[in-house]
């Protein structure tokens, strides 16, 4: 999708760089979020305080809440896998966001992103189940008894395929539809504020499917973690 304007590209620009920024949007504005996550998480943890402040309670509310959602599902094993999949959360959740702001583009509307994220959530799920079950992880391929072994294998391999396809294009066919709806309707309606209630809309989608992607990469963390039967 071609946008009139990225403040990014811009910035490029400066550089002779406005081509390739221009032709890779989801990279410079996934740099982006990265780049404000990693300031906010060191002004956030070098602002830690024994008697916190308003804004740290919010945060340490909405973390540890997520925290204990997640370890409610996996059980305590599940612990260790928190700070990834919280990461890749609020990843989805700011390029996500992303797309509401006049000038940004949403990474996540980017096929190339989501199927990143997804690599990671579902790889960090068979590394999580190797940890805990070592070669007997295996068994969660190959069904109940050995002798259904050749109709379990391809199935389980093809539904755990299916997981990395579930996530990738669920993120990018949600965001990807709104950034098209937007600009159809700027271009419609000649004006800014045709599209806004799609735009409020898109800012619940955000958090839905930010949340959607953090509850499925904890199931099938914990469906590694338990044992095969």
């Amino acid at each position: 999708m071609e946008h009139p304007y990225l403040i990014l590209t811009s910035v490029f620009g400066m550089f002779g760089m406005e081509e390739w920024a221009a032709a890779n949007p989801h990279v410079t504005y996934m740099w982006l979020a990265m780049a404000i996550l990693i300031f906010f998480g060191w002004l956030g943890g070098k602002g830690i305080k024994m008697v916190p402040k308003p804004a740290q309670n919010v945060f340490e509310v909405l973390i540890s809440g997520l925290e204990e959602f997640m370890v409610t599902i996996t059980g305590d094993e599940g612990r260790k896998s928190y700070p990834l999949v919280l990461t890749i959360f609020l990843f989805v959740l700011l390029g996500n966001l992303m797309g509401m702001i006049p000038g940004f583009y949403p990474p996540t509307a980017s096929i190339n992103t989501t199927l990143a994220c997804a690599l990671i959530a579902v790889s960090w799920s068979h590394v999580i189940g190797i940890q805990q079950h070592g070669v007997k992880y295996i068994k969660h391929f190959l069904g109940p008894v050995p002798a259904m072994i050749p109709l379990f294998l391809p199935i389980e391999l093809i539904g755990h395929t299916a997981r990395v396809l579930s996530l990738t294009f669920r993120l990018f066919g949600n965001m990807m539809g709104h950034e098209l709806v937007v600009g159809i309707l700027l271009t419609l309606g000649g004006m800014f504020l045709a599209p806004l209630p799609i735009m409020a809309l898109g800012t619940f989608v955000a958090l839905v499917q930010a949340f959607v992607f953090f509850l499925l990469s904890t199931m099938y963390i914990a469906g590694a973690i338990e044992e095969a039967h």
